[in-house]
């Protein structure tokens, strides 16, 4: 049972890592599309 108990922390921190990524490329992006979505030309 001790060996389920590190599997399951291991891959707790690397799903939190995954969520981590996720969020930090997601607020990029939204950055991103704020400062250049004033610049629109016809």
């Amino acid at each position: 049972m001790n060996n389920v108990e590190i599997a399951l922390e291991i891959m707790a921190k690397g799903m939190g890592g995954i969520f981590v990524a996720i969020f930090v490329i997601m607020v990029a992006v939204i950055v991103l599309g704020k400062l250049t979505s004033g610049k629109k030309e016809q």
